[in-house]
This record gives structure tokens, C-alpha cells and sequence, in this order.
């Protein structure tokens, strides 16, 4: 679980998310709700948020859906 959340700390900042133990499984469950990878499947999520995050416009996108999913 969450095994690419040590890439997204400013990620995580810029949606004023702070991930702990107590949130950490529920935030995992957004982002993997967000880029429609099935819960668990860390690796596919982490390469489907590198998209997502890989360029300004799509990254603003991303950060909007994530604190639109708090």
C-alpha cells in the first residue's frame, strides 16, 4: 500500500493534504479512485499518477481532483 508516497510529498503539499497513519489507507484509495486503478495495484497506480503529474496543466488537474476528494 502507498508504496510511491514518498515521490508525492510536495504533491501532497500543494493539496493541503497531510498523510498520516491515520489517513494514509483512505488518501491510497482516492488517488487510486482518481487515476481508475484498482485498489492495491500500487505499481499500475504509481505509473498512471507519473502521467498525471508529468506536466503543469495535467498536475494542477490532479492536485484539484485530490482536494476535491478529501
Amino acid at each position: 500500500m502507498s508504496c510511491y508516497f514518498r515521490h508525492m510529498k510536495d504533491v501532497f503539499e500543494e493539496a493541503g493534504i497531510e498523510v498520516g497513519p491515520d489517513n494514509k489507507k483512505g488518501v491510497d484509495r482516492r488517488i487510486h479512485e482518481i487515476v481508475g486503478v484498482t485498489y492495491k495495484d500500487c505499481p499500475a497506480a504509481w505509473r498512471a499518477v507519473k502521467e498525471e503529474i508529468n506536466d503543469e496543466a495535467s498536475r494542477e488537474a490532479f492536485v484539484k481532483r485530490l482536494k476535491a476528494a478529501k
